[in-house]
């Protein structure tokens, strides 16, 4: 899709984007919002409806741009890789729009004023003052590399450039600038913009004082960190490889500088020399000429290639220079662009460069490097030069300069300079066997002189790599003189080229050296013999994969079994492993066992199969049967890893059980026979693998196994059998199991059995089966242990058994009742039998000495003898409950027999509760030292004794409440029985609160009574401090004051110890303020000893405001007895006779305060006067201001201003000006003084007292608002002057308000004109102006303004604003002069909203908002229609959709114009849209012209649609069959369908065409068919040989071809009989002839014979019967080659009626194919009896019903063979519808004549 203009014939220019064309807006193109850091990405910032977005664009795939709604101010894309550089303001940030990820983000601390992608890592940054690197590849920021020169101060930016970094090299910069602003230098222009490459940066510019453009620059080193300044406007680096010496660099830096007059200079400078070069570059310098209007202009753009050594220039007229850098020569001038191109980029894929100019043109200009030599010689004549070019960038066109250089170097005998020009000459053009036979031709040297062919070989070896042919010429001598280190250096170095023969050559001198060789070579076969015959086997298949070449494994693997075998077991693991083995397993395994090799073969097998696929399942079974014959063990082992599952189980089952591997055997047996057999004898079962087995067999297969086990062996398997039926006996049966043992009576089996199964059952038929075995068998033990640990067991049941069962030992018994509790039957059955009765002590004390309680309660129920109860309770021991048994005693009144046990007990030192309880209880009863033990012991249980003793005698009660501390039931007990002295006593002794509130709670009598006698009695006896603090505060918190009084006077009134005590006063005082306030007086009178100041507060809160007035007397606290009487009593005439008794000063300042909140101005300043207090100026100057008491506020503030704040002396002097004391006032401005002076002169000027504001601002010199004061005391020009001086906004505009107000209007016009400079007041004065109604003022104004230097956008903008509203005929010519510096969006509603739509048109065209232009031009044609500006304008819409309303308004409007319309926006529609808009309005004719000039390009569904559907209507089938063959993309069957019922032959022929596209032959031949065809006659040419077909009709030659085409047997069978039925005789041979392939000879012969038609038939007969003959030789002479016979008679050709049915049936089948490569093989025109192949053999056709005679009818006509091959005849009828006898490409040919 790229345009090539060839300006000349070594020169390209290949215009490959238009960026316009893909969107771009022409806006966007240009250096300030669009760049290209190098070949790949070019990035434009665009704004689209007040939207910033980027736009990126990939040149590899530029049709489909990446846009991103990013708003920066810069966007550099990385050179390599998708990720992108932003800038906005100051901040840096790097994105990867790949993934989606910030990478890093940096803040600069200076504006950057240009960046660009130095390297795919490094971003160079240029600021004011330096130039800095930002890496990529790590966390840091930018750092800097160098400062600018002072030289390039106040230049513009233009280009960084730096040189990439090589090890060893000086790394340099330069750095161009060019100036803000100068004649000739647009901003933004191409004379602005960066370049930044590698990692050595440089940096120039342009500097224009006046007249032309100079350039600066500024070259620096990194290494050496100097700069050094030149003059020059482009440069670039460049790395150059001298013709002379291609092994070495050069580093140039070339830069171009304009000189005086119509040209310029080129200069090339070498800098950081790469290491040692033989002749330095130096520095070289070119003229540089500028023609044409180019003069006067200066160079803005240069890039080099490193690959060709060339340097290009570009000019601002778009002119080329093309430079050789290693002469400084000019190759080439040429203009590229008629407009400039302002960003440019090396263009890797040619080695030219790549650009941008300011129409959006993306182009790239690149050599031709077949014709640079060429144009050099021929058009410069510059022998030198093209010598030079030729070597350096290996050119052709050079080749006879070379060749004469060389032969007159060799005539000199300069061996050394000759072999130089072969070795330089272009892509090896002397480097040939004829030059190295001249070397060997020449004289011999003298002695100790080098020959001229080792001459020849070291200046190559010296210069490159030698080719192959040279390789073989050195290495011959030097292997045969055994030198192969020589070989190996050079072969290590890359000198040689490595080939077959030359690995042959070194193959008997070291077998490693020729490997290295072969592989190099690719010599594959060889190169595997290397590595066998080295022992390398593993890099065989890794080799043979790499050069796809496929060894003879097996024998690789053969020989490796007898020489490693392991070697050959990797081999065959390697082999194995890969995708597509090219061994396979089985192969490989008896490869290995050939040698007898099991352990490797096991390996190998184990290792491949290890997936277990259930294809390898023959492999398994053959690894395995190898291992159990060879190896059981091992075959043991795989076994058991189940690794196989897919192989033959049965085969290896049998194997298993032959070899004695019953285990296994018996896992791979399906069949019961077979697992019964083998489990039989049990030989080598283990118990552990027969348990985990029987779970895998069915309950009936398990029994048969079962007694197969005992039947064979019953000793050996009795144990196991019983493991098993333990284990399965649920699924088995317990009965059934039962029997199976008692069939063999083996009762050892049923009680191995039951055992087994009795830890796992729960049946408790099967727990009692097993307790009556072991009681039968004796087994006492264990009975006693199931009896004891099973719970399964029905007790009921057993203990009945057991109790019947008349055992010797009765413990199992004992242990049933014991756990099941039926001590009851168990002591009644061993009570009644007295042989029994030792039982009971064996229970009481072996069994369970627990159960004695229960055992004592059963005797003495069955009133056995008190002496048997306490020898069994004597012989019991102490691990039973002693309550239980006294509670069993004591239940049934028998307690006293237990006396003498409990008293042994409490003798032997039992503390149990239990004990002592009882003994308690029995001393209570019998009354006997009851009270002495309940005192004097210490373990008895008080409540439980206390309980029993409440009714017996309530005083024992107490005793044992109150020595076990219950105090609950000892108060319980003194309540019912009215002991209070007792429990008032007990209460005061406890001091416990929780006792006191449960008596204190609740009235009561209970409560008065007890209160009473703590009164009168406990509180009389104690002494205890304790005790009085713990009674009084439980009546404090049982909240009884009165009786708590009651209690304090008692204990402080009275005469007693505690009287003086001073927090029972302080208690007392308190009591009485909450329950007695009368009271509270009298006891402040009394007592002394008490807190004042806190009883003080306390009265206070109780409001008893006159008693703490009194404490505080009483105390000598005159300052809060001043408190009590103004801030609680509010009794300030009385808090002014304490003040004067007391005369304190404190007193007097609390008094003032006080007065002052209560707004009595007069007496507060008179109290603090008195005090001295001036801490309340605040206080004073806020009520004074509230109440505008000035006078009053002076005289305090005169006091307060010995503070020296400046509060005081601000609202001093305010309060002066307020009495008009103006003179104190300027007195005191004239003093010292720390007052806020402007503020107070604000406060004044707020106030209206302007006098004293004047003066206020006069003492601070506030212009500013000294004017605004003057104007309000109207002294005009005074303040007109201030506003001068004060030069503030706010001034001026305060001043035109004033003047405004005032009708000052022309002195107001002064003040706006210096307003207008101030944006932000601009809009405010405008709307002041327009509030008051002065709009002719506002405008005059406004116009004075522009005249001014102070006029910007925001003036001129509001002034067509303005305009809009009040003088609207203005607007079209202020816009004319002016739209370039207003705020046209504004403009554009304002002119809107005022409906001047043509001056809205002329702003959207100037913003480029024309999307939004067009669209008002549509809406308002009335207003604003301009045919030429609307078709300008909507061609460049960014929105589509405008497109389609243009559209729309022209099919309404001006519908004869609608192609014009259309072919403008041609690139930018979507056809497929238009189509429908022009259906929907019916007018799609209209544009018939559009349609047709886009289909060629667009091929649109929709427009070939519309046009074939006009084709239709206007019967144009022409044009119709044009489109369709043409335009592929279509609707065909629709199409078809429609067309095939047309009533025109053409349209239906079409429609058949159509079919014949999408492959639908049948209805093809339908179509023909339907129509009647004329009958035509063949004629035959015996000039030419071959029949004419154009006298068939269409219908027919179109029938004919698509049924050849369609390569269907049956159609052109149905075909030929159709010709028949028709009688057309002539179209029946046309037939065979075009379906000479498709038809079987058969079916022809059958139907020439009867219709009559055998000479029609006969060149068709005659052709396939000498192709069938031919083959049949053909058979004939390969039998004779198998057999190896020559002149065998039997294989004589005989006659084709001869030939054995075996030699038919080995002809090959025929094959279109086969036939088609014959004829690609051969070129040369076939003999006369080359024929093509036969089609295959095919169904015969159907016999056609009609009669031989009527086919052809007439007379019978000679043969007539058809035409060759190379013949194409004409075809005729209508329609220019030809068959081409050759057929449709990919078909076989027709038959040729014989």
């Amino acid at each position: 899709t790229f345009t090539n203009l060839n300006l000349k014939q070594n020169h390209h220019i290949f215009y490959q984007i238009q960026l316009t064309d893909i969107g771009v807006s022409q806006a966007s193109i240009g250096f300030a919002t669009l760049t290209m850091e190098s070949d790949k990405y070019i990035c434009a910032r665009e704004t689209v409806n007040d939207a910033v977005q980027l736009t990126i664009i990939d040149v590899a795939d530029y049709k489909n741009p990446i846009r991103k709604p990013i708003a920066a101010d810069s966007a550099i894309m990385c050179p390599t890789s998708q990720t992108i550089a932003l800038r906005a303001g100051r901040n840096l940030q790097l994105y990867n729009l790949e993934k989606k990820q910030k990478l890093k983000a940096h803040v600069m601390d200076e504006d950057v004023i240009f960046w660009k992608w130095a390297s795919p890592v490094v971003i160079g940054i240029v600021t004011e003052r330096c130039v800095l690197h930002w890496r990529l590849d790590n966390d840091s920021g930018p750092v800097k590399v160098f400062d600018r020169h002072s030289s390039l101060a106040g230049a513009r930016l233009s280009t960084t450039t730096l040189l990439p970094n090589l090890p060893s090299q000086p790394r340099a910069s330069q750095l161009i600038d060019v100036p803000a602003h100068g004649h000739g230098v647009e901003p933004g222009s191409v004379e602005a913009r960066m370049r930044l490459h590698g990692e050595v940066a440089g940096a120039g510019g342009h500097r224009r004082p006046a007249g032309p453009v100079v350039g600066a620059m500024q070259l620096y080193s990194v290494d050496r960190r100097v700069s050094q300044p030149l003059e020059g406007h482009a440069a670039a680096f460049a790395r150059l490889k001298p013709s002379t010496n291609q092994a070495s660099q050069v580093n140039v830096f070339c830069f171009s500088v304009r000189s005086g007059g119509a040209g310029g200079k080129l200069h090339a400078i070498e800098v950081g020399q790469l290491g040692s070069v033989a002749a330095p570059y130096g520095k070289k310098q070119s003229d540089l000429f500028f023609p044409g209007r180019d003069r006067g202009r200066f160079p803005v753009a240069m890039q080099t290639s490193d690959r060709l050594g060339l340097a290009y220039v570009v000019t601002k007229f778009g002119y080329i220079h093309v430079y050789d850098l290693e002469t400084a020569t000019s190759i080439y001038l040429n203009r590229i662009s008629d407009e400039t191109i302002f960003v440019t980029a090396p263009y890797e894929l040619t080695g030219g460069i790549i650009g941008v100019n300011r129409k959006g043109q993306v182009l790239s200009v690149s050599i031709d490097e077949d014709n640079l030599v060429p144009h050099v010689l021929t058009v410069m004549r510059n022998d030198q030069l093209a010598l030079a070019l030729a070597a350096r960038c290996d050119l052709p066109g050079a080749g006879e300069l070379f060749a004469k250089k060389f032969q007159d170097f060799l005539d000199a005998k300069s061996y050394i300079e000759a072999a130089r020009v072969a070795a330089a000459a272009p892509r090896g053009s002397l480097r040939t066997p004829e030059t190295i036979r001249l070397f060997q031709e020449q004289p011999a040297p003298a002695a100790g002189q080098a020959s001229p062919l080792l001459q020849y070989f070291s200046v190559l070896l010296d210069l490159g790599r030698l080719n192959k042919v040279e390789s073989l010429e050195l290495c011959r001598p030097v292997l045969q003189q055994g030198r192969k280190q020589l070989a190996e250096k050079w072969l290590k170095e890359d000198k040689l080229e490595c080939s077959e023969e030359l690995g042959d050559l070194a193959r008997p001198v070291d077998l490693l050296l020729a490997l290295s060789i072969y592989v190099r070579s690719n010599s594959a076969e060889k190169a595997i013999d290397c590595f066998a015959e080295a022992g390398q086997y593993q890099k065989i298949p890794l080799y043979a994969k790499k050069v796809a070449c496929s060894p003879n494994y097996p024998a690789l693997l053969r020989k490796l079994c007898k020489q490693n075998p392991e070697h050959a077991l990797q081999l065959s693991l390697l082999l194995l492993q890969e995708a597509e083995p090219p061994i396979e397993l089985s192969d490989a395994m008896d490869i290995l066992m050939e040698h007898k090799l099991l352990k490797e073969c096991t390996s190998l097998a184990l290792n491949v199969l290890k997936p277990n696929r259930p294809e390898d399942a023959r492999l398994q079974t053959k690894i395995l049967e190898i291992n159990i014959n060879e190896a059981p063990q091992v075959a043991d082992a795989i076994l058991s890893s189940g690794m196989f599952t897919h192989y033959d189980r049965q085969r290896v089952a049998n194997l298993c059980e032959k070899v004695g591997l019953v285990q296994r055997a018996l896992e791979h047996f399906t069949d019961m026979y077979d697992i019964r057999r083998a489990i039989g004898s049990g030989q080598g079962l283990s118990p552990e693998w027969l348990l985990q087995y029987f779970g895998t067999l069915s309950p009936s297969d398990s029994m048969d196994c079962l007694k197969a086990m005992l039947a064979g062996n019953l000793r050996q398997n009795l144990q196991i059998c019983a493991q098993i039926a333990a284990k399965y006996h649920e699924q088995l049966g317990t009965v059934q199991l039962i029997d199976l043992f008692e069939s063999f009576k083996s009762h050892d089996g049923v009680l191995y059995y039951l055992a087994g199964v009795l830890g796992s059952s729960s049946d408790p038929e099967v727990h009692f089966r097993y307790i009556q075995a072991a009681c039968r068998a004796g087994q006492t033990q264990e009975l006693e242990r199931v009896v004891r640990e099973s719970a399964s067991y029905e007790p009921e049941r057993v203990k009945n058994f057991l109790k019947d069962a008349g055992l010797a030992d009765q413990l199992p018994l004992l242990i049933v009742c014991d756990r099941f509790d039926f001590i009851s039957d168990l002591v009644l059955h061993l009570y009644r039998q007295p042989q029994l009765h030792k039982y009971l002590e064996i229970f009481v004390q072996k069994v369970n000495p627990a159960r004695l309680p229960e055992v004592v309660a059963a005797l003495l129920e069955l009133d056995c003898p008190e002496d048997t109860v306490r020898q069994l309770v004597s012989l019991a021991g102490t691990d039973f409950s002693v309550e239980a048994l006294v509670e069993a005693a004591e239940s049934r009144n028998r307690l006293r027999l237990l006396q003498s046990w409990l008293e042994a007990r409490s003798a032997n030192g039992d503390t149990q509760a239990a004990v002592h309880n009882a003994l308690a209880k029995i001393y209570i009863d019998t009354n006997t030292g009851a009270e002495r033990f309940l005192r004097d012991n210490q373990h008895y249980d008080s409540k439980v004794v206390g309980r029993y003793t409440e009714k017996r005698n309530p005083n024992l009660a107490v005793l044992a409440y109150e020595r076990g501390g219950c105090a609950d039931d000892l108060i319980r007990v003194c309540q019912e029985n009215s002991f209070y002295k007792t429990l008032a006593r007990f209460l005061v002794r406890r001091k416990d609160e929780a006792l006191w509130t449960s008596v204190l709670r609740e009235p009561s009598d209970h409560r008065r009574q007890l209160i009473d006698q703590v009164v009168q009695t406990a509180l009389g006896e104690t002494t205890d401090a304790e005790e009085i603090s713990a009674t009084v505060r439980a009546f404090m918190l049982a909240e009884l004051p009165n009786h708590l009084l009651e209690l304090l006077e008692k204990i402080v009134l009275d005469s007693s110890a505690f009287s003086e005590h001073r927090n029972l006063q302080n208690l007392l005082i308190l009591t009485a303020i909450k329950a007695d306030k009368a009271r509270v007086m009298d006891y402040v009178t009394k007592l002394d000893n008490f807190d004042g100041p806190q009883v003080a507060n306390l009265a206070i809160a109780g409001q008893l405001y006159e008693e703490a007035f009194a404490i505080f007397v009483k105390f000598r606290s005159n300052l809060d007895a001043a408190k009590v009487l103004i801030d609680h009593m509010a009794d300030l005439t009385r808090a002014h006779e304490f003040a004067e008794r007391c005369n304190e000063p404190q007193v007097w300042s609390l008094l003032g305060s006080a007065l002052l909140r209560s707004r009595q101005l007069e007496g507060s300043v008179d109290a603090l006067l008195r005090a001295g207090d001036p801490s309340l100026y605040r206080e004073m100057a806020a009520a004074c201001a509230e109440q505008s008491d000035w006078q009053t506020l002076v005289r305090y503030l005169t006091l307060a201003r010995q503070l020296r704040e400046p509060f005081v002396d601000s609202e001093l002097m305010f309060g002066l000006a307020k009495t008009g004391r103006l003179s104190e006032l300027d007195r005191m401005l004239s003093e010292p003084n720390s007052a806020n002076v402007s503020a107070v002169a604000d406060r004044c000027y707020a106030e209206g007292l302007y006098e004293a504001a004047r003066r206020l601002y006069q003492s601070v010199s506030s212009f500013a608002k000294l004017a605004a004061t003057l104007a309000r005391l109207g002294e005009y020009p005074a303040a007109v002057e201030a506003a001068r001086k004060a030069n503030s906004t706010a001034t001026w505009r305060e001043l035109c308000r004033v003047c405004v107000e005032t009708g000052e209007l022309n002195l107001a016009q002064t003040c706006g004109v210096s307003l207008l400079g101030d944006a932000d007041q601009l809009e405010q004065l405008v709307t002041f102006y327009e509030s008051r109604g002065l709009f002719a003022e506002a405008l005059a104004l406004l116009e004075a303004g522009l005249g001014t230097d102070k006029a910007h956008m925001g003036v001129y903008t509001e002034l067509a604003v303005l305009y809009t509203k009040y003088k609207p005929e203005k607007l079209r010519d202020y816009l004319d002069l002016f739209w370039s510096r207003l705020n046209i969006p504004r403009v554009i509603r304002a002119a809107e909203a005022a409906h001047l739509w043509s001056e809205a048109v002329l702003l959207y065209d100037k913003y480029e908002e024309y999307d939004s232009a067009a669209l008002t031009m549509m809406r308002h044609p009335t207003d604003c229609w301009r045919e030429a500006l609307f078709k300008e304008t909507v061609a460049k819409c960014a929105n589509a959709e405008v497109f389609y309303k243009a559209l729309q308004f022209y099919l309404e409007f001006k519908p004869m114009a609608i192609n014009d319309l259309l072919m403008t926006l041609t690139p930018r529609l979507d056809h497929s849209r238009v189509v429908s808009i022009l259906n929907r309005h019916d007018r799609l004719a209209l544009a018939k012209p559009y349609l047709k000039s886009v289909q060629p390009t667009a091929n649109n569904r929709q427009v070939n649609d519309a046009l074939n559907g006009l084709y239709i209507a206007e019967e144009d089938y022409a044009s119709l069959r044009q489109s369709v063959e043409q335009f592929a993309n279509i609707d065909s069957l629709a199409l078809a369908q429609k067309l095939e019922r047309h009533e025109l032959l053409e349209f239906r022929r079409v429609a058949a065409l159509l079919y014949k596209q999408n492959s639908r032959y049948d209805r093809c031949l339908e179509i023909c068919k339907a129509d009647a065809m004329n009958k035509a006659t063949s004629k035959f040419s015996e000039k030419n040989s071959f029949l004419f077909f154009n006298l068939l009709s269409a219908r027919d030659q179109d029938a004919m071809l698509y049924a050849a085409e369609s390569r269907d047997p049956a159609l052109a069978s149905g075909l030929l009989d159709w010709f028949l039925q028709r009688g057309d005789s002539d179209c029946y041979a046309a037939c065979l002839y075009r379906c000479y392939d498709l038809l079987r000879p058969d079916d022809v012969l059958e139907l020439a014979w009867k219709h009559g038609l055998t000479d029609k038939s006969m060149p068709y007969l005659i052709q396939v019967l000498h192709e069938y003959t031919k083959k049949v030789d053909e058979v004939v002479e390969e039998l004779r080659q198998l057999k190896g016979v020559q002149g065998d008679s039997q294989l004589q050709r005989e006659p084709m009626l001869m030939i054995a049915p075996s030699v038919v049936q080995q002809l090959p089948p025929p094959s279109p194919i086969n036939q088609h490569q014959q004829q690609q093989q051969q070129q040369q025109p076939r003999p006369p009896q080359s024929l093509p192949t036969p089609a295959p053999p095919r169904p015969p056709a159907a016999a056609s019903p009609t009669s031989p005679s009527g086919g052809g009818g007439g007379k019978s006509k000679p043969p007539v063979p058809p035409p060759p091959r190379s013949a194409s005849p004409s075809s005729g009828g209508g329609g220019g519808s030809g068959l081409s006898p050759g057929g449709p490409p990919g078909r076989p040919p027709p038959p040729q004549h014989r």
